[in-house]
């Protein structure tokens, strides 16, 4: 993906890292927009997510956090999308 895709969704999405000094949220890395976006973006953010970084780039960053010991995701955000990836990115 390209670096200034990412910086411009990390833009539009900055509400979502509020935590993150301005100044840096565009150091932030596709990870964390994917896990702020399925947990707490909307439909909207989320269909500019899938068209930019593409629903099989999503399912992978997806799947790969939830294997980790530590859970980022919320318990329902992470089982439906579980069940969504399942179904539509095999």
């Amino acid at each position: 993906m390209p670096e200034d895709t990412l910086k411009n969704l990390l833009k539009k999405n900055a509400g979502l890292f509020w935590w993150v000094p301005a100044e840096k949220i565009e150091d932030l890395p596709v990870e964390s927009l994917v896990e702020a976006i399925l947990n707490y973006g909307t439909m909207e953010q989320l269909r500019e997510l899938f068209s930019e970084i593409g629903v099989e780039k999503v399912a992978d960053i997806f799947r790969e956090q939830v294997k980790r010991t530590r859970k980022v995701y919320l318990p329902q955000v992470e089982n439906y999308f579980r069940l969504y990836f399942d179904k539509y990115v095999p």
